[in-house]
């Protein structure tokens, strides 16, 4: 068990090179909202077998303590017997104890993760609800614009945002950020986020994540105005006016979604249907990458099922040798 224990812990690095190769192919036949759920799956699936092989890394250490060994009516504690090939009982011990200790550091950073996520949402969610309407101006003179979740959530504009634009170009950022909160793209970046409290390999995840949430919206805008090339007009001048204020320094509240975040120049390009930036999208490359994250999960899962496997066949033995 210990063996194939480890897989789910070492998976999650080969997942992070696929999502980005992913994201950087986007194209017709793989749509960003497909990404989108693929790679947030992929981060919760892949967080919860790292934290599951933690979990049954602790039970064959565990078994050397009498207590433990007399609840589970074991004669012989787990890491001596054959099916579950643990080694020396100091070197299971010392991984159990490992394991325990990063099970419960990632347990903490999961609970403090969560509730910064909780007040961050509920904090946009009152300065939502003391808005009135969907639509809110910021008498600003720096250029910004913002979706804040709540229930309603609300569309943030400054007034230096909307002198930037012109009315089309103006629609457009309005629909791209009702797509954002229609959406509730909020909800994937947070599972991302809690799933690199679970293993630091899972953090790389959120880039592409967050490129595929605006490529999503991006797309959402195209269709509401009817033209991806005033899409691509109005984003690029926002992210300009942006970028040439303090705007782009200022702080915005939690939870906020901006629409010039992501590298702007490849959202436009892919708009006006030129690939996604330096080089075209590859169905190939597209496929195996989407395929590969499908393999890490199932990887993933596999070898933590097995290993409980392993672990309750040990169990059954020892309690078989104790009678």
């Amino acid at each position: 068990m210990i063996h194939i224990a480890w897989l789910p812990l070492l998976v999650p690095f080969l997942a992070a090179p696929a999502g980005r190769r992913l994201a950087s192919h986007l194209s017709a036949h793989l749509s960003p909202l497909q990404v989108v759920w693929l790679l947030t799956v992929t981060a919760a699936g892949l967080a919860a077998g790292s934290t599951c092989a933690l979990a049954l890394l602790i039970v064959p250490g565990a078994t050397h303590l009498h207590a433990v060994a007399a609840s589970a009516h074991l004669l012989t504690p787990l890491s001596l017997l054959a099916p579950l090939g643990g080694g020396s009982p100091d070197a299971v011990i010392a991984i159990a104890v490992t394991a325990g200790a990063l099970l419960a550091w990632c347990a903490a950073r999961l609970v403090r993760g969560a509730r910064r996520r909780w007040t961050q949402l509920r904090r946009a969610g009152r300065l939502a609800a003391e808005a009135g309407g969907e639509l809110v101006v910021l008498p600003d003179e720096h250029p910004d614009a913002y979706a804040l979740p709540g229930s309603p959530g609300r569309i943030v504009v400054t007034t230096g945002m909307l002198r930037a634009l012109s009315p089309p170009e103006r629609e457009v950022l309005i629909a791209h950020e009702r797509a954002h909160l229609r959406e509730r793209h909020h909800l994937f970046t947070a599972v991302v986020d809690l799933a690199g409290l679970c293993h630091p390999a899972l953090r790389t995840l959120r880039e592409p994540l967050a490129y595929a949430l605006e490529r999503s919206a991006d797309e959402s805008a195209a269709r509401a105005v009817g033209s991806r090339r005033l899409t691509a007009q109005a984003i690029g001048r926002a992210a300009l006016a942006t970028r040439a204020s303090a705007a782009a320094g200022r702080a915005r509240p939690g939870l906020a979604l901006p629409a010039t975040a992501g590298p702007v120049p490849r959202r436009v390009a892919a708009l006006l249907g030129h690939g996604t930036g330096a080089r075209p999208a590859r169905p190939l490359a597209r496929r195996a990458a989407a395929l590969a994250l499908v393999a890490c999960v199932t990887l993933s899962a596999g070898a933590s099922l097995q290993a409980a496997d392993d672990l309750h066949d040990g169990i059954e033995v020892a309690q078989g040798e104790s009678r």
